[in-house]
């Protein structure tokens, strides 16, 4: 028996739902089209149960946050979900205003409608408790219209943000579909993981992984780490390497020189575990070249890891028998970068390791190569799937755990 409530413990015919998706997705930065959609395609098995049930369902989901550059309405993703469930959903304009409100209550059974971008409310990605965010305008205005909460956002499950766990106090509360597969898939990983266990982290960001890479090894979730992407250049540098003007200066951004001081550590007190590239692929006179780090510093930005570094990392990975990858290998989306992202995936989706994937760039790099079939469990989480790989306690669930306490069943 789940700790929280499912959709199986719900009374949900003719009832109006609200659902807290995670609809995040990769945009294309020029055109801010979507990419992929492989999170809303996870949520369908959710969104079809109810249809069937004849619920009114209200859909909540986020895009970015204020400030960056993929913060938009949500009005493409009410016609992408549309087109995927072949009937329409109405994008709503509006988050708990007047026009949300006659939205709702004119629901019918088997309606759907998509509210705006959640992060549009102030107070949304505030880090309060479930009681705290109960007590603001959005939901003490919206939960009074609602029968029952639905958690499917296993993707933001490590976030105490309002949308997320300001319902559970103030209305019968359960995960959806996706969020109960994520919870029963993983937890079955991590209590009892196949060895030797090698994580592969990439992509854009690196902040928020030196702790995660920490945790890992402390608990010996992970016996070798590898990484690619900004968060190798961000451990390079911490290393001592000098990467260049434009190479530093991007990860000067998003790093202080105490980060980089916690990573000289990590490579210091877990020697051998952590594992960097050896040579990088970058971009000359409109053509792919690969540099060592002898070739260090470069003048062009590091985009990809190289050929060596891809036969050293497939020879790791030939060894395990639990494979973890959050992140591209390089800058996936030009073809000139692939090489690295392309080579490692399809090896680990070759291989006979349990391989789980997660995070929205990282799926959406498996399904370009058309390697879903191939891989043991695609998440939809990527900082949650981390934390949740750490044996940390997610905001999310711990939310409904309590909520099952609180609430018996639905009205």
């Amino acid at each position: 028996m789940m700790e929280f409530n499912t959709l199986d413990d719900m009374i949900l015919e003719e009832k109006t739902v609200f659902i807290r998706v995670d609809f995040n997705m990769p945009l294309d930065k020029k055109t801010l089209k979507i990419l992929d959609i492989t999170r809303m395609q996870r949520v369908l098995p959710t969104i079809n149960e109810l249809l069937d049930k004849q619920a009114k369902i209200v859909l909540i989901a986020h895009q970015g946050r204020q400030g960056s550059w993929d913060f938009i309405p949500l009005k493409e993703h009410a016609s992408a979900l549309s087109s995927l469930l072949g009937k329409p959903v109405r994008f709503i304009d509006d988050l708990y205003g007047e026009k949300a409100q006659h939205a709702i209550t004119s629901l019918q059974p088997g309606d759907i409608i998509l509210l705006d971008n959640v992060r549009n409310l102030p107070y949304e990605t505030e880090k309060k408790t479930p009681e705290e965010h109960a007590k603001t305008p959005f939901i003490q205005t919206l939960y009074p219209l609602a029968d029952v909460f639905i958690n499917d956002a296993f993707a933001a499950a490590h976030r105490s943000q309002c949308s997320l766990v300001g319902f559970t106090p103030v209305l019968p509360s359960c995960a959806g579909r996706l969020m109960e597969q994520e919870v029963k898939t993983l937890s079955k990983v991590i209590q009892d993981p196949e060895k030797p266990c090698v994580f592969l982290f990439g992509g854009a960001k690196f902040s928020d992984i030196i702790l995660t890479i920490e945790r890992i090894l402390q608990h010996n979730t992970a016996d070798r780490i590898l990484l690619t992407g900004l968060p190798a250049n961000a451990f390079l540098k911490a290393d001592g390497y000098d990467l260049g003007e434009k190479n530093n200066a991007m990860l000067n951004t998003e790093g202080s020189m105490e980060q980089f001081d916690d990573m000289q550590h990590l490579l210091s007190d877990y020697e051998g575990a952590v594992n960097l590239p050896s040579d990088f692929g970058i971009e000359e006179d409109g053509k792919r070249k690969e540099i060592t780090l002898t070739n260090l510093p470069c003048d062009q930005p590091l985009y990809d890891i190289g050929s060596q570094t891809i036969k050293e990392f497939t020879s790791i990975l030939s060894q395990a028998k639990t494979i973890f990858l959050s992140g591209p290998c390089g800058v996936f989306e030009n073809p000139l970068f692939m090489k690295g992202t392309k080579e490692i995936f399809e090896f680990v989706a070759q291989s006979d390791a349990f391989s789980i994937v997660g995070g929205g760039h990282t799926v959406a790099a498996v399904t370009q190569l058309h390697l879903e079939k191939h891989i043991s469990h695609i998440s939809t989480g990527g900082g949650a799937l981390e934390k949740f790989m750490m044996g940390e306690k997610l905001p999310v669930i711990e939310a409904l755990k309590v909520a099952k306490q609180k609430h018996i069943v639905s009205p």
